[in-house]
């Protein structure tokens, strides 16, 4: 089978052979595409531009129908044409088809549409009838045509948009004589005045110009009339229905030959533009405002959360009363359900005079915190006829604490937590005060965070107050009294923030007449630390009692903390047994501070002996002699004393031997003004955080044994 893209066919008679190879040539090379159907409706002939329609030059072999080649549309009409002719008919004259993957060069396809217009005719060779087609690309046409289209939609788009505008917008055109008076009807301005056409032309625009504005209006636009300047306004004009509409007003001089000939100004509504800028204001307004009370709500959560005690609770809110709603008073009272009473905790907070009551509260009374606590509402009160109102509801008169009392709106705010009532909030003017939405908001908040702060408040100071208790019961009332050593001691609490830690001391004697002294850290604060320093304390007592040597004590000691105490628990003790004859010993250190050795002859030291490790851990409990002089002192501390935010226990250590080095020549011999001394010193340039617990043994020097004996008497009903 031929590969070409042509039949050979015999050559026309009278036809060179020069001429149809040009004829030829000519067919298969034209841009535009030729093709010929037989009788029987398959291809005969198709030249390049044809065969590129058709798929191809494989489309192109002879004998192929065209429903093979080309699209279903085009091959259908091919196949009319051939009927057509064969009945003696004409094929259609024209048609149009659009074809998708025309072969491209290298026998590529190219996958865009391209459009073709097919031209039908018979066509004869001898005897033998079929049909010619001549197919020319129409592409670029079609893409004109559609371009065209798209530039007629945009146009009328655009002028249907610009329409729009014009229909939609809020301004109205109105056109004066040179000097100011009107000289055209303007139906826009008439529709939105409801001024008739006489109204209009007699009394002009300004007629509809708000009575506020109309005279500086009236005197803008005359000035501008005789200067011919651009006349620039903002003013209110009066609807039909008798409301109000803001309008932004422009006028231009319109000249011809340097001469005004008339005046057209453009009235542009404003209204919703400056209603929304109204609003932009109040809600920056509002949220300014609402800012301001959640940064001071804020602050007063911090606040409170610091706040230890009640009266410091208390001092929160009535600063946050004062400086966040304007409160002139403001009362904190606490729910006493076996008294069926509020007890206020400032009755300052309480207006005085007949009709009010301070202090305490039957929860019968009338008053807004009882109001608040039966109803768990917040009661908002915004002047004296509302508080009159509210208790007459009641059936209660109002009228004898409305003479006498100078507040005139009020607020009270139930103290809920855990859903029960703890109490109430008051807050008092002076003026008629109506409480906002957002204020009420923030009142609701700070009453919440007012509840939790109490309740923290409340439950801190019973546990300080028993910690304290407990403290205060397990360390000495008085020293021992020992022949030949004076014995002094202090315990000096934190007071910042009332904490309770766990520092204690103990002195006593043991049945061989020998002394047992000793000092402990227990870390931490409060109940538990206080709890736990009185069980350390007490077995080291019994401990003692049945083998005192240090060793075996602190040993012992180990054992109680691995049963009874938390792993994280840390705790410290320095324990001695001193001869007071001899002055000889024997101590033992788990984990606690050196002691301070004062000697007169040489100068002040820490005790160089290692200190074991806190009690609990794994660790061979060892002791080491220990010797107390004649003239001899040896003080006992916790870390309170040389420890601080500010300076490092290092540098504490160092500080304590250079400050007992400077210790007055008449504190050597009396222990109680040395430890005073070296408390007063230590802590001197520091804020205390810190229990600081110092216990000061000294032995005298022989020939003032009897005046230590007094001063060691002296120095225990000093001590502190």
């Amino acid at each position: 089978m031929s590969t070409g893209t042509s039949v050979p066919r015999p050559r026309p008679p009278g036809l060179e052979v020069s001429d149809a190879a040009l004829l030829s040539s000519l067919l298969l090379e034209a841009p535009v595409g030729f093709a010929f159907l037989g009788p029987d409706g398959r291809l005969l002939r198709l030249n390049k531009a044809m065969a590129a329609v058709s798929g191809g030059p494989e489309a192109a072999e002879p004998g192929r129908t065209p429903a093979e080649v080309w699209p279903p549309d085009l091959a259908a009409v091919a196949a009319a044409a051939v009927r057509a002719v064969a009945a003696g008919e004409r094929p259609a004259a024209l048609t149009e088809h659009a074809v998708t993957g025309v072969a491209g060069p290298g026998n590529g396809r190219d996958s865009a549409v391209r459009y073709w217009a097919f031209s039908w005719f018979p066509s004869s060779d001898g005897e033998v009838g079929g049909v010619a087609a001549i197919a020319v690309d129409t592409t670029a046409q079609h893409e004109a045509a559609e371009a065209l289209r798209s530039s007629e939609d945009a146009l009328r788009r655009a002028q249907e948009r610009y329409r729009s505008l014009v229909q939609a917008g809020a301004q109205v055109v109105w056109v004066t004589t040179p000097d100011g008076e009107i000289a055209e009807d303007s139906p826009e301005w008439r529709s939105i005045t409801g001024q008739t056409a006489e109204e209009y032309r007699r009394q002009g625009w300004l007629a509809a110009v708000h009575s506020d504005d109309r005279d500086r209006v009236e005197a803008a636009w005359r000035d501008c009339v005789r200067s011919g300047k651009v006349f620039d306004g903002r003013y209110r004009i009066r609807s039909r229905t008798g409301s109000y509409k803001h309008y932004d007003v422009r006028a231009v001089p319109i000249e011809r030959d340097g001469e005004i000939i008339e005046w057209m100004g453009a009235s542009t509504d404003v209204t919703a533009q400056r209603e929304a800028e109204e609003m932009r204001g109040r809600l920056t307004e509002q949220l300014s405002a609402a800012a301001l009370r959640t940064a001071r709500l804020q602050q007063a959560t911090s606040m409170l959360a610091e706040a230890l005690t009640v009266d410091q609770v208390v001092q929160v809110i009535t600063e946050v009363g004062r400086s966040a709603i304007g409160a002139e008073r403001s009362a904190v009272a606490i729910l006493d359900t076996e008294r069926l009473s509020l007890h206020t905790i400032n009755p300052g907070g309480l207006p005085e005079g007949p009709g009010t009551v301070g202090g305490d509260i039957p929860l019968s009374a009338a008053s807004v915190m009882t109001s608040a606590i039966s109803t768990r509402k917040p009661v908002l009160l915004e002047s004296p006829e509302a508080l009159r109102r509210h208790f007459e509801a009641d059936g209660i008169d109002a009228s004898l604490f409305l003479t006498y009392t100078d507040e005139s709106a009020w607020v009270g705010l139930p103290l809920l937590s855990s859903g029960a009532s703890l109490g109430a909030l008051r807050f008092s003017f002076s003026r008629p005060r109506q409480i906002t939405e957002e204020e009420r908001v923030f009142l609701e908040a700070l009453a919440g965070q007012c509840a939790l702060a109490l309740e923290r408040a409340l439950l801190y100071e019973r546990e300080h107050t028993t910690a304290e208790t407990l403290q205060r019961s397990l360390l000495l009332d008085t020293l021992p009294t020992v022949p030949g050593m004076i014995l002094a001691a202090k315990c000096l609490p934190v007071t910042r923030n009332m904490e309770i830690g766990g520092d204690w001391y103990d002195a006593f004697r043991l049945p061989d007449g020998r002394l047992a002294v000793a000092t402990g850290d227990v870390m931490g604060k409060g109940l538990t630390a206080a709890a736990g320093m009185g069980r350390v304390r007490n077995a080291l007592r019994a401990l003692a009692l049945t083998d005192p040597r240090p060793a075996a004590v602190l040993a012992g000691l180990d054992r109680l903390f691995l049963a009874t105490e938390l792993a994280e628990q840390v705790t410290t003790v320095a324990y001695l047994v001193v001869n007071p004859l001899t002055g000889d010993g024997v101590a033992g250190n788990a984990g606690h501070l050196p002691p301070l050795l004062l000697s007169p002859d040489e100068p002040p030291r820490l005790d160089s002996a290692e200190a074991g490790t806190p009690l609990g851990w794994a660790s061979p409990r060892r002791q080491y002699a220990f010797q107390l002089p004649p003239g001899n002192t040896a003080v006992l501390y916790s870390d309170g004393l040389v420890e601080n935010r500010k300076r490092g226990l290092d540098a504490g250590l160092e500080e304590l031997v250079t400050v007992a080095g400077q210790a007055p020549p008449e504190a050597a011999d009396d222990p109680g003004q040395l430890l005073n001394y070296l408390v007063d010193r230590m802590l001197t340039g520091y804020e205390q955080d810190d229990d600081v617990t110092v216990l000061v043994l000294h032995v005298p020097a022989e020939g003032r044994a009897a005046s230590g004996r007094r001063r060691a008497g002296s120095a225990r009903k000093g001590r502190v």
